[in-house]
């Protein structure tokens, strides 16, 4: 019997009544069989956090502490079995560059909040204090806990008032790289920087311990230059990016040493952007998300990682490409700080004598972007601005916003994290010679190639 549209629809039409029939505990099928389906009943179903907590897991013994570049994990004691944190949201004066400062919102006195680390199985207790102008709930994002501790103000807890401090108490079994920030008006929160990573460590891990183990936070923000206050309600002009609170090169280097084997986690709590990080001169793998670990089947080689709002991304590679490999956000213009936004497209223009003009009335004027970014340097402006370039070992360069240094050294000392990578001098591009061009078959005018498409031939 040949089966027709009609047909498949009226079979599966029987198939949902006959199922609808059946009962709990089976499925029926179109050609009248039936399956037992496992018994479900609401009080055999459990979450994770029922399970009852074990020891404290202790650093050095249970998991190796991460490092958070240009922060700190969030220091605890343990009473009776319970790991104690201390959250208390403030005013924080926080510098996004040297140059840039911004009077933002932290928890204990940083930008963004320590990173909270915990062990799979331990018990968890967050006293939070509100010392901010306004009302506060926090959310522990990623984290399968009891509804009433989830921390979002309304739904399922009362605001914490200035002045007032809230307990959080759970248990975690599951592992891996979460984040927390205020759910309360998130978007004025936020943006002022209430937000961190938390981190919980596999209490018997199944994969190779990293040698290093660097937690990342990426976030976005608008700051007008010249002033100091981020600005919370911008949605799409945002002219900082940050890794852990700064742009480059505030940015602390990650260092390895060759052979090492690095952990990179990688949260995204931006107001509006994912952001493909991109790391030079290796090769990594996706190991986890916030959802859990991906088997080793299902894991396969990238150079760059898509990290969306609201996620994690954890990498993992083998550090064998000695030198100072840059680690950013390929958003071109997320690589930039506050002077490449906002400005007159100039690209090819000839100003002429409009500088000698304008310097009668304004005399440091001068104009800039007729090549592009690059002739924008810190050539003064507003007092509290970000600069657009910085002194490289090479040259001075344009690299600024999303953005750090992953230096893999054969040794690592007290002077790595400041030293730039010594390069062999056979192994660093320089000028091509006239010599060198013509004997690979590249016409020259003195020493430039000639204009024209003579040097594109096959010899």
């Amino acid at each position: 019997m040949s089966i027709t549209r009609r047909t498949m629809i009226q079979q599966a039409a029987t198939a949902l009544i006959a199922g609808a029939a059946a009962g709990e505990g089976t499925v029926a099928f179109a050609d009248g069989s039936r399956q037992k389906d496992p018994p479900r009943q609401s009080g055999d179903i459990k979450p994770a956090w029922t399970k009852p907590a074990l020891a404290p897991g202790e650093a050095g013994k249970d998991y190796r502490p991460v490092v958070t570049p240009n922060n700190i994990s969030l220091p605890f004691k343990i009473v009776n079995g319970v790991k104690v944190f201390h959250l208390v949201a403030e005013d924080v004066e926080h510098h996004l560059t040297k140059k840039l400062l911004a009077k933002c919102w932290g928890f204990n006195g940083h930008v963004h909040g320590p990173t909270i680390e915990a062990v799979e199985g331990d018990a968890i207790r967050i006293y939070v204090t509100n010392n901010l102008p306004g009302a506060t709930a926090i959310h522990w994002h990623g984290i399968i806990l009891p509804n009433g501790m989830d921390g979002v103000g309304g739904l399922t807890q009362k605001h914490i008032k200035p002045g007032e401090t809230f307990k959080y108490e759970f248990n975690v079994h599951q592992h891996g790289t979460f984040m927390y920030h205020s759910h309360h008006d998130e978007m004025t929160q936020m943006a002022m920087g209430l937000m961190g990573l938390f981190v919980i460590h596999p209490r018997n891990p199944k994969a190779p311990v990293p040698d290093r183990d660097y937690a990342i936070l990426l976030s976005e923000w608008k700051i007008i230059p010249g002033t100091y206050r981020p600005v919370t309600t911008e949605m799409t002009d945002f002219n900082m990016f940050t890794m852990n609170g700064v742009s480059f090169p505030a940015t602390e280097p990650l260092l390895a040493k060759v052979g090492d084997r690095v952990r990179i986690r990688i949260g995204n709590l931006s107001a509006m952007d994912h952001h493909p990080i991109h790391l030079h001169g290796h090769a990594f793998k996706i190991v986890a998300t916030d959802g859990g670990d991906i088997p080793e089947s299902a894991q396969w080689p990238e150079t760059a990682v898509l990290v969306p709002v609201g996620s994690t991304r954890t990498i993992e590679f083998i550090a064998d490409n000695p030198g100072d490999w840059l680690l950013h956000c390929h958003m071109t213009h997320h690589m930039m700080n506050q002077m490449g936004h906002d400005v007159p497209n100039l690209i090819g223009v000839d100003v002429g004598d409009l500088d000698k003009k304008v310097q009668k009335l304004l005399p440091e004027y001068m104009s800039m972007g007729q090549t592009g970014m690059g002739d924008m340097m810190d050539m003064g402006g507003p007092a509290n601005m970000a600069a657009m370039s910085w002194d490289g070992p090479f040259d001075s360069a344009t690299v600024g916003g999303m953005t750090t240094v992953v230096k893999v050294r054969h040794e690592i000392d007290d002077m790595s994290a400041a030293s730039w990578y010594k390069h062999p001098p056979e192994q660093v591009s320089k000028p091509a010679t006239k010599e060198e061009l013509e004997a690979d078959g590249i016409k020259t005018d003195g020493n430039k190639p000639s204009a024209g498409h003579e040097q594109h031939k096959h010899n």
